[in-house]
Formats: structure tokens, C-alpha cells, sequence
């Protein structure tokens, strides 16, 4: 019999996903071997791999961190995984908490948590609650294909405005335009803050680099229309690939600062665990020309490793390289009027409608 290598996964089978590889997580015992025994026929005729999707229902919706790289201490994830499939996505090592491959995995078998917004309700309604802004795609998209469907992010901000609760959003989804008519009041109480994320203006690039993702052009128009609404917009840079995308960076602030955006932030690509592999994967097959040279600088950037998960370096990396990136970014924030940091939400205006459980109506 002849072993397949098992981290092969043809290009029709994986068409429109990044990762090229499914290995098993890090926590798994066993790992799985394809061996042709003459009756698998051709292999290259296998099914495409198509998203599938389960169902979680949680405890709780809230995650708390105490982190000092982050700005919020508490954030929502409706989704798990991600079916933009962003190849740098710093999320995928999560899937291995699920028995699932960070590769593909991660970009297919997905988990939905409809009971998100009730679970949010219940819990800023607790006597003891105190708000502080609630982060939204610290992990996975909240406007990825799946919230079309579920709409679960979007039933999330519509508790969240009833309580008049500060909330932040990340996203590289277009569909956060639906929500332009909670966010936009939202903003404009002092309440919304949201931060569109672009990495390229390079079409291909991008397509290639997370292939499911809206193209640049049509992230800009998003941002956009969220700014035209009356919420603060932001546009961020993440992750800057060095060798690849980092000369980008003055034209995606132009390019952000007259669609709306009124500042940015940035963050240098991370490699954590099993990221590094699949990065150097899809760099290979997608940019074979530079992949050297890619590599070489990210090791430059990270203390000659792929990856340096220190507190303080791991977001800003280190060294002369990085240190080039990070002052021609702070030069074009000033020349472009962007340097600014964003104005703090309110917290003030919190309060718990009446008729919750906690709080029940006398009418």
C-alpha cells in the first residue's frame, strides 16, 4: 500500500480556502494517515470540502481577560471558527480546544451560539454587573457568512441597545452595514466604536490571503457607510505581513482616512503555534518567490524565532525592522491627521430597561 502525505489536500478539494493542510490539534492523541490500497480511485476527484455547522449552547456569553497587550477586559464571540479563513488568523489554535484541526477545520466546521443575546441579557442584568465596553471579534468575525443566516451578532447589539451598553466591533465582514441603524445611534450617543480590518489594497493578495473576506475596495465603501451613519470608524491594519504588506501601509491609511475612518491601529503578524506551520504553507504555494525573504524578516521581528508570545512584544515585535514599521506608521497617522487616540465610550448612560427578569415591570 502507498501512504498518502497525510497534509495533502488538493487544490479542488480546498478551492476558496486558505489553509492547505487539516492536521489534528496539539492536544490530539492520535494523528490520521490516508493510505491508498488500489481501491480509493483517484483521489483527486474527492468531494470539495463544504462548511458545515453545529450548534453550542453555552452558560455564559461574557469572557473576561486581564491581559496588558488589550484594551477591554471582557468581549462576546458568537461564532466559533471562521469561514473567511484568513490565513495569519491568531484564532485558529482555538479550534484545537475542540478536538478540530487549526487548518482547515477552522475554516469549515463551525460553531453557532443562537442563545448569545439572551445569555448577554441575563448577565448584564445582574445587580453586581458593572459595564465596561463589551469587544466583539477579539476572536473570530461576528460578520462572518454565518451571522447572514443566524443573525446572532446583530441580536446581541439590539440588547445591547436597549441598555444603552458601550460596545466595540472588529470586523472584516461587509455585512456590519445591515447594522449601520444600531451602530450609527449608538455612535452617536458616545455608546459604538467600530474598527474595519484591512491588511492589503492588493485584490489578489487578498483573495489568495483570506479568501473569503469582501476585497478591499468594498471593506472601504462599509466603512464608509458606517462614518455617513454617525459611528466612529476606525480602520485596522492587521496583521502588517513584513516582506509582503508592510509598504502598504500609507496607502490603506489614505485610503481608510477618506472613507471616514478618524484613526487606525496596527498589530505585526503573529505566529502562534500551529499558525506558523500553515502560514509557511500558503506562502509557499501562493508567493514561492518571496517566501524566503518573507520568512526571514518575520524572524527578524520576532528575535530570529518565528514567534515571540512576550507581553509588550508580542503585538509591536522588536528589533530594527519593526521599529522602521511601527515610525513610518506613527509619521503618516500625523501627516494624515489620525494620531489621535479614539474617544472612550460611555459607561454613564448604562441602565437596566424595566421588564427583565431581574427587574421586572409594575405595568
Amino acid at each position: 500500500m502507498k501512504p498518502i502525505d497525510p497534509t495533502h489536500v488538493s487544490k479542488e478539494r480546498r478551492r476558496g480556502r486558505a489553509a492547505m493542510s487539516n492536521r489534528p490539534g496539539r492536544f490530539e492523541p492520535h494523528a490520521r494517515e490516508r493510505v491508498d490500497d488500489g481501491w480509493m480511485g483517484d483521489l483527486e476527484a474527492l468531494a470539495p470540502i463544504r462548511t458545515e455547522t453545529n450548534v453550542e449552547q453555552p452558560s455564559t456569553i461574557l469572557s473576561r481577560n486581564s491581559s496588558p497587550d488589550l484594551g477591554f477586559d471582557r468581549s462576546v464571540n458568537p461564532y466559533r471558527g471562521c469561514e473567511h479563513g484568513c490565513i495569519y488568523c491568531f484564532a485558529r489554535p482555538s479550534h484545537a480546544y475542540l478536538g478540530l484541526s487549526p487548518g482547515l477545520d477552522f475554516e469549515t466546521r463551525l460553531t453557532v451560539k443562537p442563545g448569545a443575546p439572551d445569555l448577554l441579557r441575563g448577565e448584564i442584568s445582574r445587580k453586581a454587573y458593572r459595564p465596561k465596553p463589551i469587544a466583539f471579534g477579539t476572536n473570530t468575525d461576528p460578520y462572518q457568512p454565518l451571522e447572514r443566516e443566524h443573525g446572532i451578532t446583530r441580536g446581541c447589539l439590539q440588547v445591547l441597545s436597549e441598555f444603552r451598553h458601550p460596545v466595540t466591533v472588529t470586523t472584516k465582514g461587509t455585512l456590519v452595514e445591515r447594522d449601520a441603524d444600531i451602530l450609527g445611534e449608538m455612535g452617536q450617543a458616545g455608546l459604538a466604536r467600530v474598527s474595519i480590518s484591512i491588511t492589503t489594497l492588493d485584490r489578489a493578495l487578498s483573495r489568495s490571503m483570506e479568501p473569503r473576506v469582501p476585497d478591499p475596495a468594498r471593506r472601504l465603501r462599509a466603512l464608509e457607510t458606517l462614518a455617513k451613519a454617525g459611528c466612529p470608524v476606525m480602520v485596522s491594519i492587521a496583521p502588517v505581513v513584513p516582506g509582503l504588506t508592510d509598504h502598504e501601509i500609507e496607502k490603506i491609511l489614505v485610503a481608510a482616512r477618506d472613507a471616514g475612518a478618524d484613526t487606525a491601529t496596527m498589530i505585526l503578524l503573529r505566529l502562534p503555534l500551529e499558525v506558523a506551520d500553515l502560514f509557511r504553507e500558503w506562502l509557499a504555494e501562493a508567493r514561492p518567490e518571496r517566501a524566503g525573504r518573507v520568512m526571514a524578516r518575520i524572524r527578524e521581528t520576532r528575535g530570529g524565532s518565528d514567534y515571540d508570545a512576550e507581553w509588550g512584544r508580542r503585538m509591536t515585535g522588536e528589533g530594527t525592522y519593526a521599529a522602521m514599521i511601527w515610525q513610518r506608521y506613527g509619521v503618516a497617522l500625523s501627516r494624515l491627521g489620525m494620531a489621535g487616540k479614539p474617544k472612550h465610550l460611555r459607561c454613564d448612560l448604562f441602565e437596566v430597561p424595566l421588564g427583565t427578569a431581574d427587574q421586572p415591570s409594575l405595568f
